[in-house]
């Protein structure tokens, strides 16, 4: 056994079943996370391009909504939406 190794070579260990599991996990979080912003970005690019102040205001009740499921999600940081919701508000 001892022959098997060359001198001063080191062995690693095999990756765990738990670790695969994490990265898989890991991925599948990613998609969802841009998924959200995604949809949150589309939706601040429709009430930044809109012209007419009446029609900012759905949006932008749409685009609370979207960042307060975003927060619910753990995809945004409270403060993050927060912050948001400020600078948007201070468009209309």
């Amino acid at each position: 056994m001892a022959e098997d190794k060359k001198e001063g070579e080191k062995t690693f260990p095999k990756k765990k079943p738990t670790a695969l599991k994490r990265h898989i996990q890991d991925e599948k979080k990613h998609l969802r996370n841009r998924t959200w912003k995604r949809r949150i970005q589309t939706a601040r690019v429709q009430f930044e391009t809109e012209k007419n102040n009446e029609a900012k205001v759905p949006l932008l009740n749409s685009l609370y909504s979207l960042l307060d499921k975003a927060v619910k999600n753990k995809v945004l940081k409270k403060g993050t939406a927060s912050r948001l919701k400020s600078r948007f508000t201070k468009k209309v």
